[in-house]
């Protein structure tokens, strides 16, 4: 019952809520050294990047060495199958990212379901999209020069490498990043990589529209500095170019190699001239759960941010059964803002690459998520749900032109040309399709993809 004040109103106070705040988890380093595998392991060498990639997990074998016990048998007879079978993308797991794993429930824990996925997790009905395919953004067919997208009018991806120091399940690029798997040969690069980076210089040289330059790959943080120091040096002596966007996981899970002397030295350098040069530049991670921050993270962000730049954002993927409930993303973007001090960004419906139906939602689904997260965070900080339309580009989960639930095919348009529709007169009018994953249609609109021949 609500009480009444001096002036007659109802006093007011906090309410319940569906999601309570402050969190409760703890900011701490897990204690690495409850794995058998890492039981007689220095603190000093836990925070040694040549330490963490020297140890870094690249199969099975060495997967059950490290975990031992920890690891159950069926766990990993399904993820031997999955690779046999189903993954687009081989192991790879830093000593960093597997501390963060729930080690007494592998079979559930929200980071292991991604990164060390097995075949038992995807689902038998529709393992795969009948429209997925392994470029499904087509970034490739917009390659100004190989590597270099230019989708937006404004801004270019710069695909820089085509390896990370991790390699996650759903990984949108996984037509050329990591190494090949019995289902996928890996595309390579044609181009010498020196060769390529000065490609790249001279097209945004004579390219004035471009503003905004994302450095990516794969990861920045599998660029040596010495290399990756002069490209985006270079990048900021061209007069046009005033964003430039860092994109690393690695700095979420390898922070070791971002707290290295050498790396914060190239860094800071970077900083400086960027402020010089009224050049903003930021860095950009991907972390998907709560649990995976941890505070060497937070220590490599506060180094970023000190030094000069502008933001450290995050842009996560929503994926089935690591973070598609409020409370999960809630818990992720106060661990976010509150202990590492990193600005949630977006979170990117999962991309529709082959076998990734367990994991994707529907655009019904992201729309209730971003409707759930509304009003908990400042504005500045709450991220927002973005579906990435092939050929279109980001377009936040309700600007849905139109949407057809029963086959659950939504419609999107645009207001620019990609790279390839430069002489396209309809592609301004033209609606775009997207498609959910069919296990969350009704039977008959199931029934319906049935019947539907196989994209080429």
């Amino acid at each position: 019952m609500s009480t009444t004040s001096t002036r007659g109103k109802p006093d007011a106070g906090p309410a319940q809520q569906p999601f309570t705040y402050p969190l409760r988890q703890e900011f701490v380093e897990p204690d690495w050294r409850r794995i058998p595998g890492y039981k007689d392991v220095t603190a000093a060498e836990w925070e040694s990047s040549v330490w963490q990639r020297k140890h870094t997990v690249k199969n099975l074998r060495e997967l059950r060495a490290t975990l031992g016990a920890l690891l159950p048998d069926d766990l990993a007879a399904s993820m031997e199958l999955d690779q046999k079978e189903r993954a687009t993308m081989s192991i790879l797991v830093p000593p960093q990212m597997l501390n963060t794993m729930n080690l007494e429930d592998l079979w559930n824990d929200p980071v292991r379901k991604y990164m060390l996925p097995a075949l038992a997790d995807r689902r038998t009905d529709w393992p795969n999209h009948p429209r997925a395919s392994r470029d499904s953004l087509h970034e490739a067919d917009m390659w100004v020069v190989e590597g270099l997208t230019h989708r937006y009018p404004t801004k270019v991806l710069a695909e820089m490498l085509p390896t990370c120091p991790q390699y996650c399940g759903h990984c949108t690029r996984m037509d050329l990043v990591g190494n090949d798997v019995p289902q996928v040969s890996k595309h390579k690069f044609a181009t010498g990589q020196k060769e390529r980076y000065e490609q790249m210089l001279d097209y945004l040289r004579r390219t004035p529209t471009v503003r905004d330059v994302v450095v990516s790959g794969g990861d920045i943080a599998n660029l040596p500095i010495q290399a990756l120091e002069p490209f985006v040096s270079a990048l900021m002596d061209i007069p046009n170019i005033r964003d430039i966007r860092l994109a690393s996981k690695g700095l979420m899970a390898l922070p070791q190699h971002f707290l290295q002397d050498n790396v914060l030295a190239g860094l800071d350098r970077l900083a400086k001239k960027a402020v010089e040069r009224g050049v903003d530049l930021a860095m950009h991670t991907h972390v998907n759960h709560a649990q995976q921050l941890t505070p060497l993270v937070g220590k490599a962000v506060r180094k970023l941010l000190d030094m000069g730049f502008r933001d450290v954002r995050n842009q996560g993927v929503l994926l089935r059964g690591v973070n598609d409930s409020p409370k999960a993303l809630l818990d992720l973007c106060f661990t976010l803002l509150d202990h590492a001090k990193i600005l949630p960004y977006y979170f990117y419906m999962c991309d529709m690459i082959p076998n990734s139906e367990h994991w994707r939602l529907s655009v019904a689904q992201a729309q209730k998520l971003q409707h759930d997260i509304m009003g908990y965070m400042p504005g500045f900080a709450t991220p927002r749900i973005v579906c990435d339309v092939p050929f279109v580009g980001k377009r936040w989960i309700h600007q849905v032109a139109e949407y057809d639930r029963e086959r659950g095919i939504s419609y999107w348009t645009k207001n620019y040309r990609t790279s390839v529709e430069a002489n396209d007169a309809d592609a301004l009018d033209r609606k775009y399709e997207y498609f959910d994953p069919i296990d969350t249609l009704p039977e008959s609109g199931q029934a319906w993809w049935r019947d539907q021949p196989k994209a080429a």
